[in-house]
């Protein structure tokens, strides 16, 4: 079962929605989290949203509990948070970038996905992550071909992934592949 945290995000039902066609989902509103879906699930994700990590304590919370332990996707928001729970800085960026396509590409050979791939993604940020970033076994995969921000990250040792975009997107091609990819992972 997957388990995702609704930061009040109207993106959020976009997301139930693909994440429904790998496998049973359960959704609920970060103020009614409940801990025994979260106890019962094999991945935990953290949808987008509203604010900066900062305003969601309960969800960094959860990720420090279940990291390691469980699978955890976050997305826009919930990616983010998940690199501010591990001490990352998120700063506001120069552009805001809110239904906004731009082809992002691999830059890892560490990454799930083939090196050098280009994916068209759809973006919904008005921050991200402040670099040079760098935290034990999580890897920098993608960035923006404009303008070379972080659009993904992997953990495959703990199953910790992120991604900036969104993949539910109409402006994403191909978001229901990259998800696969991380759910069978």
């Amino acid at each position: 079962m997957i388990y995702i945290i609704d930061h009040k995000d109207s993106f959020t039902h976009n997301v139930v929605h693909q994440f429904s066609l790998f496998d049973k989902v359960e959704c609920d509103n970060y103020y009614e989290i409940d801990k025994s879906k979260i106890k019962k699930a094999s991945v935990i994700v953290f949808s987008p949203g509203p604010g900066a990590p900062k305003d969601y304590p309960t969800t960094s919370k959860i990720y420090k509990e279940n990291r390691g332990k469980k699978k955890i996707i976050g997305i826009c928001l919930g990616f983010q948070q998940i690199l501010f729970s591990e001490g990352a800085k998120i700063v506001e960026q120069k552009k805001i970038y809110h239904g906004f396509q731009s082809n992002i590409k691999v830059i890892s050979d560490k990454s799930l996905f083939k090196k050098g791939k280009v994916f068209k993604v759809g973006r919904y940020h008005s921050l991200k992550l402040q670099e040079p970033f760098q935290i034990e076994n999580f890897d920098i995969t993608m960035r923006c071909l404009e303008s070379k921000v972080a659009m993904s990250f992997e953990n495959n040792k703990d199953k910790i992934y992120g991604f900036q975009f969104h993949p539910e997107s109409f402006l994403t091609l191909n978001g229901n592949v990259l998800i696969k990819k991380i759910l069978s992972a």
